[in-house]
């Protein structure tokens, strides 16, 4: 049997020179995330002033509404020829599956937040590099925890008929506290006066809430997929 990180990589290849060679998914997410934030700045900006506490929260729901949409679209692609059937009728490990195409979102949702964040600071006029590490560290915990929950509902859903419907339906209601964390952390770095020790501890939480969906994850990808 092939390697558990070799079987990853070739999925994740095979889904990259995909995207690469058409930007489909690529293009319509951050058309989407950008779209979500100028909506939002029309809205919350007022001679060049926004609301405040507004940019924490609009940040998370451009990620969280992207990562929906790139979610839907990866798996469409996967119906075309039965290709997660045959994916799954390969003689692979069946989570190395689960992690190359959460990998490929992340990967994705990633490019998508590297317009997405400067967009934010400049219309909202937030610092939000001034402690680019732990406004990194909240991004990644936080898009690997939707993201890892997102990967198995949209796997799950994809044969479903109603599956854009389905998917927000069960994405959005547990994926509550990694997004609460995440706005509570990016807030606690945006205050006038910092608050370090809240941004790190709403770090830890992610980074809590994350073992805990991956793990979950890995343990019912299989037999959701199998049934």
């Amino acid at each position: 049997m092939i390697s558990f990180w070799r079987i990853v990589w070739l999925i994740l290849r095979k889904d990259l020179a995909v995207e690469l060679r058409t930007r489909e998914l690529l293009y319509t997410t951050m058309f989407f995330a950008l779209s979500c934030v100028l909506i939002f700045a029309v809205a919350f900006v007022r001679e060049g002033k926004a609301l405040t506490d507004a940019a924490a929260g609009i940040l998370w729901i451009a990620i969280a509404f992207a990562g929906t949409l790139a979610l839907g679209r990866s798996f469409e692609r996967e119906r075309y020829n039965d290709t997660l059937r045959a994916l799954m009728l390969a003689p692979a490990v069946r989570p190395a599956i689960y992690v190359a195409k959460l990998a490929g979102i992340l990967v994705l949702l990633a490019a998508t937040e590297l317009l997405t964040v400067p967009l934010v600071a400049l219309l909202f006029s937030e610092p939000l590099f001034d402690r680019p590490l732990l406004l990194m560290a909240l991004l990644l915990l936080g898009t690997v925890g939707f993201a890892c929950v997102g990967t198995l509902f949209a796997a799950m859903l994809a044969r479903a008929r109603s599956r854009d419907v389905l998917l927000p339906l069960l994405l959005y209601p547990v994926t509550i506290p990694v997004m609460i964390a995440g706005v509570r952390g990016t807030s606690a770095l945006l205050d006038a006066e910092p608050n370090i020790g809240m941004a790190q501890f709403w770090i830890v939480l992610l980074l809590f809430f994350d073992v805990v969906f991956i793990t979950l994850s890995l343990w019912t990808f299989e037999p959701l997929m199998t049934e």
